[in-house]
C-alpha cells in the first residue's frame, strides 16, 4: 500500500473551513504528487459524488473520495482539521478527512487495498492514533498499516488510557454472555447474510460490512457479507444463502441476483445505515425472524411477501418514493416512445399523413411501392404506441411491488387504453396495482401456500381488483379528465399558448433530463401517442423538443466563444454537447451542470423558457417525439422553429458567459496581493488556485 500514500500527502493542519476547500488543498497535493492530471476536472468529478450522497461518517470522519479519467495511479491523502468541516454527518463535522482517489479502471489490487482502509476507520483504536499522531510520515505509515494503531496510541496519554479502557470492556461482554447462555441458546448461532453496495464501491460499501460484523459478533449472531463493489464481487455459496435465517441488505444502488436472497425475513435499508446503525439491523432481522415475516426485498420476486421493502427503504418518505415510483414507469416507457415516435415520423416522411389511413400490409404489401413501406413503418410504430400506458401502468406497479405488480399493472393499463383513460389512466392504474399488490403481500399466508402466492394468486386477485376499479369505478371519470384536458390543449392559444410553452421549456431545462424533465416529456409524448393526435398536443411535442435541445447547444457555443472561461475537460464536452444537443439529448449540458450549477441552470432554464414560448407562439408542430434536427421535415414552421432553438442557445450561451465572467473578476479581485511587489505573473497563479466551480 505504500504506493497509495506518502507524507507529502498528508496534511496534519488543514486550515480548509469547507468541504470544498478540503478537497481541493489536498487535491492539490496529489497535483504536486503528479496522481491527478487536472484539478479541476477531479474536483468536478468528487463533487458529483458528494452529490449523490453526503461522504460524512459518524465518528468525526469525511471521506470524499471517486472514480475519475484525470487520477493517473489510486490515490490516497489525508487532513487533520482542528476546525472540523461538515461533510454531512449526523453526529456533526469532520475532524478526519481521507481523500479518496482512483482511476476510471482501477484494478481489483488496488480497490481491495481501498476497501480495508474503509474497514479500517470503523476500528476506534485506528482513528485515535491518526489523532494521536504527530508527524506525517507516521500518520501515513499508520494509513498504510506499516505500523500498528496501539504504538502510535501509547505516545499519548489520554490516548493509551483509552485503550486500555475499551479493552476489557470489549471483551466483557461476550465472557459474560457467553458463560450464562450456554445451556439456554440453540446449538446453532443465529445466522444472517447482508449484501452492501454504494454507487462508487470504494468506501462506503465496506465500511457498512465491517459495522454489521463488528455489531453481529457483539450481539452472538453469525454474520457473512457479500460486498458488492467497483472491483466486482464474490458471490456467498448458495449454502450459506439457503442455511441464513435472515437477510440485511445496506445499499444505495440496486443488489445484484437479489433473487438468490428470496423467501427470507429481510431489512432492506441506506448503505449509511449499515454504517451508523448496525445494531439495529441486526436487532431488526432477528425481530423478522422470530415473528415469522418472509418479506423479501424489492427483486426477491419469488417470495409471496415481497414489495414491502421499499416502503421502508433507506427511510424515503412518501414523495420521493411516489417520484420513484412514477419515474420507474417513465424510464421503462421512453423506449417505446422513442422507438414507434420515429417509425411513424420516418412513415410520414416516406408516404405523407395520409398514409395513416392505409390498409393492413398484412394484406397488402408491395415490395416495389414506397407507399407499402411507409405503410409497414407507420403500422410498427403504432403497434410500439399501443404498449406505451400499458407500460407504464405495469412499471409503476413494480417500481412499487417488484414482479407481482407487472401484471395487475399491465391489465390495468391496457383497460386505460381500452376506455380511453389516456396516460391519466395509465398513471392510476399502475399505483393501484402497486397498492393493491402491497396489501395483499401483508397478509400472512401459511408456509405451503408461499411457493403459489407470487405466480397464481396475487396475479389472480389483484388483477381482478384491479380490473373492477378500471373499468367500474374510477375508469370512466379519468377518461372525462383526459377528454377535457385534450379539449383545453385544443382551445389553447395567444397568451394561454406562450404561458404553458414557457414552463414548459422551464421544466425541460430544470434537471437535464431529472424527474422534473420526464413529467414534461411524459406530458408531451402521452398527447401524441394516439392514431389522430390534436393539433395543440402537436405543439406542445415541439415546444418540448426544442426546449430542451437549448441546455447543450448553449454550453457548446459558450465554450466556443469564450473558451478561456471553462477548463479545458469542459472545452472538450463542448465539442460532443454540439452533437447532443442537436440530437435533443439534454444530458450533454449535464457535466457543465455539475461543475457550475448556479450559473448554468438557471441560464438554461431561461433559455429554455424563451424557445418554448416562441415556439408555441409561432405555432410550430412536431409529430416525432424524438430525433432533434434531424426531423425537421416533420416540423411544422420549420423556419420559425429553428429560430427559437436558436434564439433560446444565444440568450444562455449570453447569460453563463457574463455569469462566469463576473465570478473570474470576483475572484481576481479576492486573490489579489496586499503589497504592490507581487507581480502579475503571481497574482494570476493565485487567480487559477482558487478558482473553484460551484
Amino acid at each position: 500500500m505504500s504506493e497509495l500514500i506518502t507524507a507529502d500527502l498528508v496534511d496534519l493542519d488543514l486550515s480548509a473551513d469547507t468541504k470544498e476547500a478540503a478537497a481541493r488543498s489536498l487535491a492539490e497535493r496529489m497535483v504536486a504528487a503528479g496522481r491527478v492530471t487536472d484539478l479541476d476536472g477531479f474536483l468536478a468529478d468528487v463533487a458529483a459524488r458528494e452529490e449523490q450522497m453526503p461522504t460524512g461518517l459518524d465518528g468525526g470522519i469525511g471521506i470524499p473520495h471517486c472514480r475519475s479519467e484525470h487520477v493517473t495511479e489510486p490515490t490516497l491523502a489525508f487532513g487533520r482539521s482542528a476546525a472540523r468541516i461538515d461533510f454531512g454527518a449526523p453526529d456533526g463535522p469532520a475532524d478526519l478527512i481521507f481523500l479518496i482517489a482512483a482511476p476510471a479502471g482501477a484494478d481489483s489490487d488496488h480497490l481491495t487495498i481501498l476497501s480495508s482502509l474503509a474497514r479500517s476507520l470503523m476500528n476506534a483504536e485506528f482513528t485515535g492514533a491518526l489523532r494521536a499522531a504527530d508527524d506525517p510520515a507516521r500518520a501515513a505509515a499508520l494509513v498504510r498499516g506499516d505500523e500498528e494503531p496501539s504504538a502510535e496510541a501509547d505516545s499519548a496519554t489520554d490516548s493509551a488510557t483509552d485503550s486500555a479502557a475499551e479493552e476489557p470492556v470489549a471483551e466483557e461482554p461476550k465472557d459474560a454472555a457467553s458463560a450464562p447462555a450456554e445451556p439456554t441458546e440453540p446449538t446453532a448461532p443465529f445466522r444472517i447474510v447482508a449484501v452492501t453496495s454504494c454507487p462508487t464501491g470504494i468506501a462506503h460499501t465496506y465500511m457498512a460490512a465491517e459495522s454489521l460484523e463488528n455489531a453481529a459478533r457483539e450481539a452472538g449472531v453469525e454474520l457473512v457479507v457479500e460486498t458488492q463493489g467497483s472491483a466486482g464481487f464474490e458471490k456467498l455459496p448458495a449454502a450459506t444463502i439457503a442455511a441464513a435465517d435472515a437477510v440485511i441488505f445496506a445499499h444505495d444502488v440496486e443488489v445484484r441476483d437479489k433473487e438468490r436472497f428470496a423467501g427470507k425475513p429481510t431489512v432492506d435499508v441506506g448503505v449509511k445505515a449499515g454504517i451508523n446503525r448496525p445494531a439495529e439491523l441486526v436487532a431488526e432481522a432477528r425481530d423478522k425472524a422470530a415473528r415469522g415475516e418472509t418479506s423479501a426485498p424489492a427483486g426477491a420476486a419469488d417470495d409471496a411477501s415481497e414489495g414491502s421493502a421499499p416502503m421502508d427503504a433507506g427511510g424515503d418518505g412518501f414523495g420521493t418514493r411516489l417520484r420513484k415510483w412514477l419515474m420507474t414507469g417513465v424510464s421503462y416507457m421512453v423506449p417505446f416512445v422513442a422507438a414507434g415516435g420515429l417509425l411513424i415520423a420516418l412513415a410520414f416522411a416516406i408516404g405523407g399523413y395520409e398514409i395513416a389511413s392505409a390498409k393492413s400490409v398484412a394484406d397488402h404489401f408491395t415490395w416495389t411501392e414506397s407507399a407499402s413501406w411507409a405503410a409497414l413503418l407507420f403500422q410498427i410504430g403504432s403497434a410500439a404506441f399501443t404498449f406505451l400506458v400499458p407500460v407504464l401502468a405495469g412499471y409503476i406497479a413494480y417500481g412499487m411491488a417488484d414482479r407481482p405488480g407487472l401484471v395487475p399493472g399491465f391489465v390495468g393499463g391496457f383497460i386505460a387504453t381500452t376506455i380511453k383513460a389516456g396516460f391519466l389512466g395509465g398513471l392510476a392504474a399502475g399505483l393501484i396495482a402497486g397498492a393493491v399488490v402491497m396489501g395483499i403481500q401483508r397478509f400472512k399466508v401459511p408456509a405451503a401456500m408461499r411457493g403459489i402466492m407470487p405466480v397464481v394468486v396475487i396475479p389472480l386477485v389483484s388483477s381482478a381488483i384491479v380490473g373492477f376499479l378500471m373499468f367500474v369505478v374510477i375508469g370512466k371519470p379519468i377518461a372525462s379528465a383526459q377528454e377535457a384536458m385534450t379539449d383545453w390543449l385544443n382551445g389553447l392559444s395567444g397568451a394561454n399558448a406562450i404561458g404553458l410553452g414557457v414552463i414548459l421549456g422551464l421544466m425541460m431545462c430544470f434537471d437535464l433530463g431529472g424527474p422534473v424533465n420526464k413529467v414534461a416529456y411524459a406530458f408531451a409524448t402521452g398527447g401524441i401517442a394516439v392514431s389522430n393526435p390534436s393539433d395543440g398536443s402537436l405543439k406542445i411535442m415541439a415546444a418540448v423538443m426544442a426546449a430542451g435541445m437549448v441546455p447543450p447547444l448553449a454550453m457548446a457555443l459558450a465554450t466556443t466563444v469564450r473558451g478561456k472561461l471553462f477548463t479545458k475537460t469542459e472545452r472538450e464536452n463542448g465539442k460532443a454537447a454540439w452533437v447532443l444537443g442537436a440530437s435533443f439529448i439534454s444530458e450533454g449540458a449535464i457535466p457543465f451542470a455539475a461543475a457550475d450549477p448556479l450559473r448554468v441552470i438557471p441560464s438554461s432554464m431561461v433559455g429554455g423558457a424563451i424557445t418554448g414560448a416562441m415556439s408555441m407562439a409561432f405555432g410550430c408542430t412536431l409529430r416525432a417525439p424524438h430525433g432533434g434536427i434531424f426531423v425537421v421535415p416533420l416540423i411544422g414552421q420549420p423556419f420559425l422553429y429553428l429560430l427559437s432553438i436558436l434564439a433560446g442557445t444565444v440568450v444562455s450561451a449570453g447569460l453563463v458567459v457574463f455569469l462566469k465572467g463576473l465570478r473570474k473578476k470576483t475572484e481576481a479581485g479576492a486573490t489579489a496581493p496586499a503589497g504592490g511587489d507581487a507581480s502579475a505573473k503571481g497574482a494570476a497563479g493565485d487567480e487559477e488556485k482558487v478558482a473553484v466551480a460551484v
